[in-house]
């Protein structure tokens, strides 16, 4: 299937885009790569092939809802800018 320029300035108004001079012929060898990409993948044979509708029937493993502070302070503050012993240091604000 190939897209004239008709129907490409006919797509084009209706999704509301704004064609430049000569985009609409780029926009057409754009549209007809993209047909070209769709009839390609209804040429693939899937028969016996079961549909996918998801991640399928696997659960996910679930853990003991515990708060820690991660194990990771070190890491964490070594982005710090600024640092007061196990916190971040920050200018202090009085109003």
């Amino acid at each position: 299937m190939s897209l004239d320029l008709k129907t490409v300035r006919r797509v084009a108004s209706l999704a509301r885009l704004h064609l430049e001079e000569g985009e609409d012929a780029r926009l057409q060898a754009e549209l007809n790569g993209i047909l070209g990409w769709i009839e390609q993948l209804q040429a693939v044979d899937v028969s016996g092939v079961e549909p996918l509708s998801g991640g399928g029937g696997t659960a996910m493993p679930m853990r003991e809802d515990v708060v820690t502070d991660g194990g990771r302070a070190e890491a964490v503050l070594g982005n710090a800018p600024d640092r007061a012993g196990a916190f971040f240091a920050v200018p202090k604000v009085v109003e």
